[in-house]
């Protein structure tokens, strides 16, 4: 078993680039901790922060825990806010962006056998 008692705990990645900016990862629960099935995974999006638009095979379920922002969503961009849930299925094209003066933080879940960060 694994206890955390702050997400914060674990090592944070900060993600920088053409399509990513202001983000910062964390493997909360992987396969590191002997996780066989699913990996935890908590984002901070800082203000003005977005995700890469992108698209892969593998689904994943998000809960987003603080702050809000926007999710593009089949090609529109959707409001999303604290105690929203999102599932994205495998291959459909996504990004998430903060647009608020505060930071929008998510817990994302992805399924074993791909990059954890």
């Amino acid at each position: 078993m694994k206890i955390l008692d702050h997400y914060e705990q674990a090592p944070g990645q900060s993600f920088e680039g053409d399509a990513v900016k202001g983000v910062v990862g964390r493997v909360v629960i992987g396969k590191n901790d002997g996780a066989d099935n699913f990996c935890m995974r908590i984002f901070t999006l800082s203000p003005g922060g977005n995700t890469p638009r992108h698209a892969h095979q593998w689904e994943h379920e998000i809960l987003i825990h603080e702050g809000k922002g926007k999710l593009l969503n089949d090609g529109q961009w959707a409001a999303i806010q604290r105690g929203s849930v999102i599932f994205i299925p495998g291959m459909e094209e996504h990004q998430l962006k903060n647009d608020s003066d505060q930071d929008l933080v998510f817990a994302c879940l992805i399924p074993k056998g791909v990059a954890e960060l």
